[in-house]
């Protein structure tokens, strides 16, 4: 497996160089730029920094976290200059594979991601993670101030307590002094090469790893750990934009214990542009998509979760190319958070419990909510009026 990945590796090396060469740009954007640009010069980011083995794998759970803007792959922990991927991997240096994490802390703590973190690893390992063995593949927790530091002791400590492993944990608690960027070719693989990063992730065996010892698990960190520095979750508040909609429909369907698939579960469920819109906040083509000119009648519902988000009673034409609704079937399934990305002050639009990316709400729509909500296909499904009943929304039907 080591040597499939590194096949892939050397691959996508020459395909990048390719694609350079040929003149075209990359799909998606470059994460050194973001970092020059944005990451490294904006304030209100915090930064924490994990090193959990492959950090394709470690990044892609990441950044799958709402809250978090950003999680960038690459080396640290070791004292050699400027590591390359061959170096490292290799274990001709003193480096860890890694994954630095750019997040908003008034919107997801770092005690959020450090039950992310303790999730995807087996911190009994004293010789890598899964398939990947080696020093390089080692696990740690890299402080950045005192804080992160006492949280981290912490987390470790419940972890034990819960009494999940016969074997000592050996996840160290170090001390964070650099980071170095991986090769944009490691930056979003899972994104860039969703077949190949699948199939490496299946092979590894992190996900049978999780599927027998952290599925089940809520370490609930939250609750057993006080910190004063890092907020709840928060959403806009009297901002919300859906308080201008009239709907009354407070019959929120119960989804209490609805609990969000991992990574690898969300692999297998939804296609590759699904995922890039649900969970990378992505936008799919206009007119080029499934549900822009559907008139049928019955409920959009959220792809993954199934919850109710919206009514063909609402939908209109508004000739962006995307389906458009003038409000929510449920509005207590739809939050809306403000949005800054690409310099743009937006207000963005998610599942309550599925905490998929929706789309954008704008207050351009007609009467008489004037809202319009721009929600992308991919985030979607439809379901008929004449299949509501079987697939459990028949309480909605006087609702189309």
């Amino acid at each position: 497996m080591r040597y499939q990945k590194r096949m892939i590796v050397f691959l996508m090396i020459l395909i990048f160089w390719w694609g350079c060469s040929a003149g075209q740009s990359e799909i998606l954007p470059s994460k050194n730029v973001w970092l020059k640009s944005t990451g490294l010069n904006d304030s209100s980011l915090a930064v924490a920094t994990f090193a959990g083995g492959c950090f394709w794998c470690v990044e892609s759970e990441f950044e799958k976290i709402n809250g978090v803007v950003e999680a960038v792959s690459g080396y640290t922990g070791g004292t050699e200059i400027d590591p390359s991927y061959n170096d490292v991997s290799y274990g001709r240096t003193s480096h860890l594979e890694a994954v630095q994490v750019y997040y908003k802390s008034d919107v997801v703590s770092y005690l959020n991601l450090l039950e992310a973190y303790w999730k995807v690893i087996d911190p009994t390992n004293d010789n890598g993670q899964y398939i990947d063995q080696g020093d390089q593949y080692l696990t740690a927790i890299f402080y950045h101030n005192d804080e992160q530091k006492n949280l981290a002791k912490e987390s470790l400590e419940i972890v034990k307590q819960a009494k999940i492993f016969n074997k000592p944990i050996v996840t160290q608690i170090r001390a964070f002094e650099v980071f170095y960027n991986a090769e944009e070719y490691h930056q979003d693989f899972y994104l860039k090469e969703p077949a190949s990063y699948c199939s490496y992730r299946d092979g590894s065996g992190r996900n049978e790893f999780y599927e027998k010892t952290w599925k089940n698990i809520d370490l609930m960190f939250a609750d057993k750990i006080k910190t004063n520095n890092e907020s709840d979750n928060e959403n806009i508040g009297d901002d919300n934009m859906s308080e201008k909609s009239d709907n009354k429909n407070e019959n929120v369907k119960d989804l209490l214990n609805y609990k969000k698939p991992d990574d690898a579960e969300i692999c297998g469920l939804i296609t590759d542009l699904q995922y890039q819109v649900t969970q990378k906040n992505g936008t799919e083509r206009p007119f080029d998509n499934e549900f822009y000119d559907n008139k049928q009648q019955g409920i959009y519902v959220d792809i993954l979760s199934g919850e109710v988000l919206f009514s063909s009673r609402d939908k209109f034409d508004s000739g962006t190319g995307w389906p458009s609704f003038i409000r929510p079937l449920e509005k207590n399934n739809v939050i809306e958070k403000k949005d800054i990305s690409y310099g743009i002050s937006r207000i963005e639009v998610r599942s309550r419990y599925g905490d998929n990316h929706l789309g954008h709400v704008f207050d351009d729509g007609p009467d008489p909510t004037g809202l319009r909500y721009c929600i992308n296909s991919a985030s979607l499904r439809f379901i008929p009026k004449e299949e509501m009943i079987a697939e459990g929304y028949g309480d909605y039907l006087d609702q189309l």
